[in-house]
């Protein structure tokens, strides 16, 4: 294991986190990230992942975020630039990307923002079937300072009856945002 790899995970230690499972088996795979209310949640997500010595996971982050000196520290990191003005071609763009890389484990937040949403976006389900790959419903809960990739949801071909039923899941964990007023369920 990396110096970097074993530095990550005592970070995370110190921080006051505790580890749930390990990183997805396979080489292909898109991690869902709930609650998403800070940006503080790609530091943890990025601790978490990177302990285990097993390759960056590829977050999207507003392209806003992709200003001198941060941009080059996010790109690093495993951070993807997102134009959230056009969500078929973003979606598109990472299918196509997905399906060049050997490797390309995707965390990314149904919610689409920061801010509450009652509905959740599709994307990710999109993505997953246009490359064949599992979905894991990840979580990192500021309450009780957890985080874990999940248990694996299969797919069917509803997407939105999918994301409800992703939803509902979620909503029986109990999970706290860093901000909790920024995640609401139904």
């Amino acid at each position: 294991m990396s110096r970097w790899a074993k530095f990550c995970g005592w970070t995370l230690r110190k921080m006051g986190w505790t580890t749930i499972g390990g990183p997805a088996p396979e080489k292909k795979a898109i991690i869902l990230g709930v609650p998403h209310t800070s940006i503080m949640d790609f530091v943890v997500s990025y601790l978490f992942y990177t302990q285990f010595n097993a390759g960056k996971a590829k977050v999207m982050i507003k392209k806003e975020f992709f200003f001198w000196p941060l941009g080059p520290v996010l790109r690093k990191m495993g951070a993807i630039p997102t134009d959230r003005s056009n969500a078929t071609a973003m979606v598109k763009g990472l299918i196509d990307e997905m399906e060049k890389d050997d490797t390309f484990i995707l965390a990314i937040a149904p919610e689409g923002t920061r801010k509450p949403v009652k509905k959740w976006k599709t994307g990710y389900h999109t993505i997953a079937k246009a490359v064949d790959c599992p979905v894991y419903l990840g979580f990192f809960d500021w309450g009780t300072k957890r985080i874990g990739k999940g248990e694996k949801f299969e797919l069917t071909d509803d997407a939105r009856k999918d994301t409800d039923k992703i939803q509902a899941i979620y909503e029986t964990m109990g999970l706290q945002g860093k901000h909790p007023d920024g995640y609401i369920t139904h």
